[in-house]
């Protein structure tokens, strides 16, 4: 799987363990991020990664912000990109299941490292239930 995946300065370190996750199971990664904590904004780098998932350049995204929310609102612009914000493994479980979400959106300052990682293991994880959902995820895109 093509993955891209996008932070800034509250993520390097969480990134770069999401990485070594995503790299030892096989899957290309390609880095929007930041690599340190200095401030930088946050659309510079969830543009990137929402634009690669929106025009199917990649497979799915992973962002992660302080809060996430930044980085959430950002990649929800684009028509393809259904980006849910979690920081608990039964959301992204939910995210996936019930809105076919193609981006993970990580709040690093609500989260820890081993919280955040199984929340990728997760989201890599589980499928979309289609049926019913598919209905509404039809009618998501204004």
């Amino acid at each position: 799987m093509k993955i891209a995946i996008g932070n800034d300065h509250a993520g390097p370190e969480y990134k770069f363990k999401i990485i070594d996750l995503l790299k030892k199971e096989g899957h290309e990664v390609i880095n929007y991020g930041t690599n340190t904590e200095d401030s930088v904004d946050y659309p510079d780098f969830a543009n990137p990664v929402a634009k690669a998932v929106n025009e199917g350049n990649v497979d799915i995204g992973v962002l992660i912000c302080g809060s996430a929310n930044g980085v959430a609102m950002t990649a929800n612009k684009y028509s393809n990109v259904r980006a849910g914000l979690c920081w608990t493994k039964e959301i992204v479980s939910l995210i996936r299941q019930h809105n076919d979400a193609n981006i993970l959106c990580i709040p690093a300052r609500f989260t820890s490292i081993p919280q955040a990682v199984a929340m990728v293991e997760t989201f890599l994880k589980t499928p979309f239930e289609g049926g019913r959902h598919q209905n509404r995820i039809d009618k998501i895109s204004c």
